[in-house]
């Protein structure tokens, strides 16, 4: 221990340093303040610093720990130990900022005696795509979102010289890295390449998609640009197959609900409607129950906007509404085609929706999606769209609601006793919910949070959904029959057992497979 400082002394001879744990700070920041994070054990991060009386380095270290909450021990390191571990930081900046200065060289070499004017400048940027360290950049920038798990890259102009990169992991966006504003355009042209779009077009939005081959597997990106105040944005929409086409048991479907949605998708004839926001998994859900279909006896068309996932053995469709192609069109064209089952990316307007309506009487399977709050408001919103209630009754078979939900990792789940007030607010919440039904549901001694470990730094690992099941019956086909409302819909459920999303959630978290912290936000 230093005498002056009273800060334990740690010595780093030969230790290694997880990424998962370097991760936890900046490299920019570990280099700025010569500070290091060197382990996260039993929720507490160690910190090794080369100077502890610097208030500004411990300034920055406890604003850097304080948005996580962790808390954090500090070690005194030497210059030396310093200077080696921090070469433990090869991450996707090191290896993108040692490409993004090859490609800058490369420039200043190529542009000696020249003045980039008009179209030659032009010209000589579409050449420059093609060279080495900008496919580096891109390339590294798909690897280690794949690597991480991310549905989403954006690549956002944010000044005159930074050009900020996040992931969207598990729902929530995460600052990657920051390219210098002179690669950027190079790094977007080399984008538009993979996909065919326009490299003289900034001034307008334009999509596109691509393949590449990362890990052994095709992987597909959808590719959307959007001209933006300081440059074009460029977001990715990351398409693993291996990642995002689920069996239908693997989905969080209590038993149930998997019962009632599988005797479904056996019927010959109907509709099954998938609702929630954006970004609930409402396509994964689909692409299940057709993944569940056998695709070899009947016939199976989509019709989708974009297309997502290749599936096999089923005709998909992309919509094309700047040519005339939109949902309503091409509905019409499928029905032509002799389908047994229909998959509609979404209901949009009243044409389309009367047009599956008549689908689903004429003797086909349709399945599709519906921007509704929960499940009981799918009768009123389609009455709100035209339909007349007398033909939901023979057509609509299930509509499921849902919302994604992070999953506690295993070995980072901290125990709380499920005490009174916490058994108060759970029997408050199915309290209209009739006994017989309260009666199947045993409350835990304890349920769980979010902990931090070296292991998972956000106690968090994938996402679970959550979900509400409504069935067609008699007695619901004469209530629609009367135009009623949410409240009424939800009273005549309820008494048959419907359970909310909401309390599917508080379900699954007495099982500990979700935070309790995660119900009330719901």
């Amino acid at each position: 221990m230093d005498e002056g400082t009273k800060i334990p002394r740690k010595d780093l001879e030969g230790m290694e340093i997880p990424f998962k744990v370097l991760e936890l700070i900046p490299e920019n920041a570990a280099v700025n303040y010569r500070i290091l994070p060197l382990s996260f054990e039993e929720g507490v991060l160690e910190v090794g610093m080369v100077d502890p009386e610097n208030l500004e380095a411990r300034d920055a270290l406890q604003f850097i720990v304080s948005r996580s909450g962790m808390p954090f021990k500090i070690f005194q390191i030497t210059e030396e130990d310093f200077k080696r571990a921090v070469k433990n930081y090869e991450s996707l900046s090191g290896t993108v900022d040692k490409a993004a200065t090859e490609f800058e060289a490369e420039m200043s070499e190529k542009m000696e005696g020249f003045e980039l004017v008009k179209e030659d400048a032009m010209k000589e940027g579409e050449n420059m795509v093609e060279e080495a360290p900008i496919t580096k950049i891109v390339g590294v920038i798909l690897q280690h979102a794949i690597s991480g798990g991310a549905s989403d890259i954006h690549i956002e102009p944010i000044s005159h010289d930074k050009v900020r990169v996040r992931f969207r992991m598990d729902g929530l966006m995460f600052s990657s890295l920051s390219l210098n504003m002179k690669v950027h355009n190079a790094t977007v042209a080399r984008i538009k390449i993979l996909t065919n779009m326009k490299l003289d077009e900034k001034r307008k939005p334009q999509d596109g998609r691509f393949s590449a081959k990362i890990e052994g597997r095709l992987v597909d990106f959808r590719v959307s640009t959007m001209p933006s105040y300081f440059g074009e944005k460029v977001v990715l929409r990351v398409l693993d197959p291996d990642k995002t086409l689920t069996n239908l048991d693997n989905l969080g479907f209590e038993a149930d609900h998997l019962t009632k949605i599988k005797d479904a998708i056996k019927r010959p004839y109907g509709m099954i409607l998938v609702t929630g926001p954006t970004g609930s998994g409402k396509t994964t859900t689909l692409y299940s129950m057709l993944s569940a279909i056998d695709r070899d006896k009947y016939n199976v068309i989509s019709l989708e906007d974009p297309i997502e996932y290749d599936i096999f053995g089923v005709n998909q469709s992309q919509v094309r509404p700047e040519i005339g192609y939109d949902f309503a069109n091409g509905l019409r064209s499928i029905l032509r085609q002799d389908p047994d089952i229909i998959m509609v990316g979404e209901i949009r307007d009243a044409e389309t929706a009367r047009l599956a309506i008549q689908a689903s009487l004429t003797g086909h399977l349709v399945f599709s999606t519906l921007h509704t709050n929960n499940t009981i408001g799918v009768v009123p919103r389609l009455v709100d769209m035209g339909i007349e209630p007398y033909l939901i009754p023979p057509t609509l078979v299930l509509a499921i609601g849902q919302r994604l939900v992070p999953m506690l990792c295993e070995g980072a789940k901290d125990p709380m006793p499920f005490e009174d007030s916490l058994r108060q607010m759970a029997e408050k919440q199915l309290g209209d919910l009739p006994q017989e039904y309260r009666d199947k549901i045993e409350f835990p001694n304890e349920v769980y949070r979010a902990k931090r470990t070296a292991g998972c730094p956000s106690g968090t690992k994938g996402r679970l959904g959550v979900f509400e099941v409504m069935t067609m019956d008699r007695d619901l086909e004469k209530l629609i029959l009367t135009k009623p409302g949410e409240a009424e819909i939800y009273n005549h459920l309820r008494q048959k057992g419907f359970i909310t999303m909401k309390e599917d959630a508080l379900l699954k978290s007495f099982q500990g497979l979700i935070s309790f912290d995660e119900v009330n936000k719901l």
